[in-house]
Formats: structure tokens, C-alpha cells, sequence
């Protein structure tokens, strides 16, 4: 078969292909509302469905986890909070027991603390409340640099939750650094967790751009809160947070 053959039965083969195909088109569109109000009466069968599974969520959010013996406040008149220290140091410790050389955690910022917890029983639900997001947790390893822009957007900020650091703001900036119970040294590398919110710059939050190394570590913030709170009230303890000075202005 010549060439000119080919080519012409080729365009015999995509005409038939072309006439084969089956084209739709839309000829008429019908719209309904349905408005709902009190006088809908009760679809019975829809609640005898979704009633078992209303209550196995109801059980599982309303079991009682842990103890506080003090009210978890985010309102401070300082650069840190109760509920912030309670909220850092709660993903600090679980986050050691996944990453030991974690130097620095900062899982949240203020606006990401969302309810207060009351003095009294801690509920699944309250740790929901307080935590509503699917928020993951990355380890990162800085650069000193990159992470000085960290700790001076939390001074320009007036504070945020953080674990593992004690610095004073003055004129907006970070001084008298130390991390894990070291000084600060610009010139050293550091392994800091945040949330993945915050590392991709959630409340204008600085410093993650250019990191030495990213790893995400596989575990929710709120699933660290959980974690924190029933351990606690397996080894017998209540929680006990308070201001300790981490974050100090003048």
C-alpha cells in the first residue's frame, strides 16, 4: 500500500471514529427549593439510621480523659498564657517521645486556641473545642538566622504558645534567647516543631521558607493534646499549668 493509500484510508478511520462518538447536550433544567422550618415533619427512618451512630459519637466525645486544677485561660495580661504553656508543653512532650532532638516547639498561635478549659473534668470534647483542626505537626531544622526571625515575629506579635524557649521582648524584638536551657546562638542549627498551618506562614508567622530540612512527623496537634491528657491522668496526676515567665516584656 503506497503512502497516499495509508494516509487516505487513515482519514476514512478518524471520520468514522468521529461519526461514532455520541455528543450531549443540555435541553431543559428544572430548579426546586425546599425550605425547612418547623413545620417539616419528622422523617422518622432518617433518625432511626444516623441515632446509633449519634450515640457512639456522643460516648466517645463525652468520656472524661483528665483532670485540671485550674482554669486553662488563653486571656493573659502577659506575653503568655495558661492555656498557651498547658497547649506547648503538652506537644512538646509528646513530640520528644517521636523526635528526642527537638529543641523548640510552637504548635499554635493565640488565634488558634479556641476555647478555654474549665477547671474541673477534661472531656475528648473539650480537646476538640480547643483544637478543631486536621492541623499536622513538621519538624524542621533551621538555620540560627531563619530561626531568629522565628522568635522576633513571636515578639512582634506580643507572645504565642511556645515550649522549650524563655527570651524577653524589648521594642518588639527577641533578647536574652535561650533554647532548651541554652543560650541562643545564631550561628548554630535548630530542631523546631510547628504546626503546618504556621510553617506555611498561617498568621503572617515568618522563618520556614528556607529550611535546612522538613520532615512531617505523622501526628495531629490535637491528637498530641489527647495523648498528653490521658497520660497525665495515668500516672495519677492532675494538670497543673501556670505563668512561669517564659515570655517577659518591658
Amino acid at each position: 500500500m503506497t503512502v497516499k493509500n495509508r494516509i487516505h484510508l487513515l482519514s476514512i478511520l478518524l471520520l468514522l471514529l468521529a461519526s461514532c462518538t455520541t455528543k450531549y447536550a443540555l435541553v431543559k433544567s428544572n430548579r426546586e427549593e425546599y425550605k425547612i422550618s418547623n413545620d417539616v415533619q419528622v422523617d422518622s427512618s432518617i433518625i432511626k439510621t444516623y441515632m446509633p451512630y449519634k450515640a457512639k459519637v456522643e460516648a466517645e466525645m463525652n468520656e472524661v480523659i483528665g483532670y485540671t486544677e485550674v482554669l486553662l485561660a488563653k486571656s493573659s495580661t502577659v506575653p503568655e498564657s495558661v492555656l498557651g504553656n498547658f497547649f506547648a508543653d503538652a506537644v512538646f512532650n509528646q513530640v520528644k517521645k517521636l523526635e528526642p532532638n527537638v529543641d523548640f516547639v510552637f504548635p499554635s498561635t493565640k488565634g488558634g486556641l479556641r476555647n478555654d478549659i474549665a477547671k474541673g473534668p477534661i472531656s475528648v470534647s473539650n480537646i476538640f473545642e480547643l483544637m478543631p483542626f486536621e492541623n499536622q505537626l513538621v519538624l524542621f531544622n533551621l538555620k540560627g538566622e531563619d530561626f531568629l526571625k522565628v522568635l522576633n515575629y513571636i515578639a512582634a506579635t506580643n507572645g504565642q504558645p511556645v515550649s522549650g524557649l524563655k527570651m524577653n521582648i524589648k521594642d518588639k524584638l527577641a533578647e536574652n534567647i535561650s533554647i532548651n536551657g541554652k543560650p541562643f546562638d545564631v550561628a548554630k542549627n535548630y530542631w523546631v516543631v510547628a504546626s503546618d498551618y504556621i510553617a506555611s506562614g498561617g498568621d503572617d508567622a515568618v522563618g520556614f521558607n528556607t529550611p535546612i530540612s522538613r520532615k512531617n512527623i505523622g501526628l495531629l496537634v490535637r491528637d498530641a493534646l489527647l495523648r498528653e491528657v490521658r497520660q497525665i491522668q495515668a500516672e495519677g496526676k492532675r494538670i497543673n499549668a501556670k505563668l512561669d515567665g517564659r515570655i517577659t516584656k518591658n
